[in-house]
């Protein structure tokens, strides 16, 4: 006789037998163990910490913040981001990261058996979170400078376009008159990531047509020049209908209370995430500067990082990858068509730089 427990088993084990169990998940950077004194710069964060007036509003919470539950809609902090951005409020979603919104419109604006086109390479989690919802990525790839061809993402006929702007691993930026002759053909969905605009000229945002084109949706994130990776927040502008349509999918409680008021609290002073992007940018400058010299193929970079390929005779990119490891020193390495020779390295502070920059002098 098969007990009660056997068949709940059985059940579960049975459950998972679908297309989405075969899945492979997108992978994060490695962290290094705990105790460890490594330099990271594999994951894209900021160097340096939130801004002091973070750390100000996080000394003053009381037990009745975690007593209770958040506030669902995020309303004070949607209210300070149509401030800082002067976009209605209406027009905002937060999320749990930008990773959530992403998982949000996937599940509410597609349905199973659409097509998203998107860009190769780019961000690995649209395609991943694509196969989730039985959507099907159509993978465009760029030219041979990395570029994305806005032209032949339209020309998929998907149902919507994923862009990442910046682009991620290349840091290269489309200009925002191109976006928009996109969004003047194209009549599909078309999502414009701009996790790294913070480093990139502010031109190239699209942020501000979002009033003039009803299918578009720009995604942002605290984790990357406000340095709040660990806090889990990112937002999303939008059409209202579009916004309202997120809104009644989404996790009731998302955003905890702590995110909120760290974010509401980085937006209260925008000159420090200014000075810091500003010295990252710099360092960023110096230090592809010096790949360059040294005979590397540095790809032009405008976010938080460099993709760079080292010189075809030498070390690969490979091993340098597992010799830098051996050394605490973690960049990003993919073993993936177009990405095998280089490698993504994220910017640190100038000390961060200095000592990967020695490492590869030891290395050869």
């Amino acid at each position: 006789m098969v007990s009660h427990c056997h068949v709940l088993l059985y059940i579960r084990y049975d459950h998972c037998r679908t297309p989405q169990a075969a899945l492979s998940p997108y992978v994060a950077g490695e962290r290094p163990e705990d105790g460890v004194r490594a330099i990271k710069l594999n994951q894209n964060e900021s160097p340096y910490p939130a801004s002091p007036s973070v750390s100000d509003a996080l000394r003053g919470i009381g037990p009745e913040l975690f007593r209770e539950y958040p506030d669902a809609l995020c309303d004070k902090l949607r209210r300070k981001l149509s401030a800082v951005h002067g976009i209605p409020a209406s027009r905002i979603i937060c999320g749990n990261g930008s990773s959530e919104l992403i998982t949000l419109l996937y599940k509410t604006l597609l349905r199973e058996g659409d097509a998203v086109a998107i860009p190769d390479p780019t961000f690995g989690l649209y395609e991943t979170v694509a196969r989730t919802f039985g959507v099907e990525p159509v993978v465009v790839p760029t030219d041979d400078e990395y570029r994305i061809d806005t032209r032949r993402l339209a020309e998929t006929n998907a149902a919507a376009i994923i862009i990442a702007n910046p682009n991620a691993p290349t840091g290269i930026p489309l200009q925002a008159p191109e976006i928009e002759r996109l969004l003047q053909t194209y009549n599909g969905l078309v999502v414009v990531d701009e996790a790294y605009i913070d480093f990139a000229p502010e031109s190239i945002s699209v942020m501000n047509l979002i009033e003039t084109y009803e299918h578009l949706i720009v995604l942002r994130t605290f984790s990357k020049a406000y340095a709040l990776c660990g806090a889990r927040i990112g937002f999303a502008v939008a059409s209202e209908r579009l916004i309202r349509a997120m809104q009644k999918a989404r996790e009731t409680f998302s955003v905890g209370a702590v995110a909120q008021l760290a974010a509401e609290a980085s937006l209260a002073d925008m000159d420090y995430v200014k000075f810091t992007v500003s010295r990252i940018s710099q360092t960023r400058d110096r230090f592809a500067a010096e790949l360059t010299r040294r005979g590397w193929r540095v790809i032009p970079s405008v976010t938080n990082f460099v993709l760079a390929a080292p010189p075809s005779d030498g070390v690969s990119a490979k091993e340098l990858y597992a010799r830098l490891l051996q050394e605490h020193i973690y960049v990003r390495y993919f073993d993936l068509p177009r990405l095998s020779d280089k490698l993504r390295i994220s910017i640190g502070t100038d000390e961060d730089m200095d000592a990967l920059l020695a490492a590869l002098t030891r290395i050869g």
